[in-house]
């Protein structure tokens, strides 16, 4: 190969990476579209709103909230898997993402290739609570009531194979019991049945809960991890009632698959100066909602095991799309 072609090879290889190049340093140059995939009010949403007002402060640009709830996640997520790889349209999602390839039969589309991990946002702790007109003051009473009355008392979920459905399915499994299942289209939706009086129980995460907690308007009665956590040090673990249980999860950032690596380590690195404020942080931590970030290698092999783990929940917990 002469000079004269070698150099010529070069400029065209330089021309073709000069876009993303170019891309990343700019990102981002216009609003960026957040899509959380369920309603207002949930912890996916507290997570979102928060994280991402501060990334618009770190960069400069606009981060705009777009609720698309529904179907356990599964509307907003085909929106983010046929919307453009270009870093513009972004995803917060939970655990529910993974959850969703083994609860129904059919997707429009594939959770594990059509998307790229960005980071975690946030550590996902569930509470067990139940409405006050209940006969229970802790999870002894409930386990026994509900042995008492085998499908009669009622809870509710945000949506079939959400983390709010598996871990008390996971719950009444480990425990023996037989509860009626009601699914709404997220977290906050079913958190605003509870206090109606239309439900019975949830066992949700606390950031979900935290305003309904606060108001004394349900009753809390365990926690979703082996030990007490900090922030609620008088509510027991449900390990304490239901020996061996613990569930918790993460909410997370995602873009279409395809999306250039420097785009995305780009908005990683903006997510991680956003989860490291103090004032974010504390936001967050106060509800049980503990800033958790990730490199993109870090979170992808997080989200293969844990395909694994909720292959494995899904089938023990006997949860089924209803």
């Amino acid at each position: 190969m002469n000079s004269a072609l070698r150099f010529a090879l070069m400029v065209l290889a330089g021309a073709l990476f000069l876009p993303v190049s170019v891309l990343a340093q700019k990102y981002p140059e216009r609003p960026v579209r957040v899509v959380i995939v369920f309603p207002p009010g949930g912890s996916n949403d507290v997570v979102g709103r928060i994280v991402f007002q501060k990334v618009a402060e770190i960069t400069g640009q606009q981060f705009v909230i777009d609720n698309r709830g529904g179907a356990a996640g599964q509307i907003g997520s085909e929106i983010v898997a046929k919307s453009p790889a270009d870093g513009y349209t972004v995803m917060v999602q939970s655990t529910t993402h993974v959850a969703n390839a083994h609860l129904y039969k059919k997707l429009n589309y594939d959770v594990i290739r059509d998307f790229a991990g960005v980071t975690t946002l946030a550590r996902q702790v569930g509470m067990l609570v139940v409405h006050p007109s209940l006969p229970v003051k802790n999870g002894q009473e409930l386990v026994a009531l509900a042995k008492k009355h085998p499908g009669e008392l009622v809870y509710a979920s945000a949506g079939n194979g959400s983390y709010v459905h598996l871990s008390m399915a996971l719950m009444a499994e480990m425990a023996g019991l037989r509860m009626i299942h009601v699914p709404y289209k997220g977290g906050g939706p079913a958190g605003t049945a509870l206090i109606a009086g239309e439900t019975q129980a949830m066992l949700a995460t606390i950031g979900s809960l935290f305003p309904h907690i606060k108001s004394g308007r349900v009753r809390p009665i365990g926690v979703a991890t082996d030990k007490r956590v900090s922030q609620f040090p008088d509510v027991p673990a449900i390990a304490e009632f239901v020996p061996g249980y613990e569930f918790t999860a993460w909410v997370g950032c995602f873009v279409p698959a395809g999306t250039p690596k420097a785009v995305i380590d780009t908005l990683n690195g903006a997510l991680g100066k956003a989860l490291a404020d103090p004032g974010v942080a504390s936001k967050l931590s106060v509800q049980t909602l503990d800033p958790m970030h990730m490199t993109p290698e870090e979170f992808t092999a997080r989200i293969k095991s844990d395909y694994d783990k909720y292959e494995k929940v899904v089938r023990v917990s006997g949860a089924r799309v209803d």
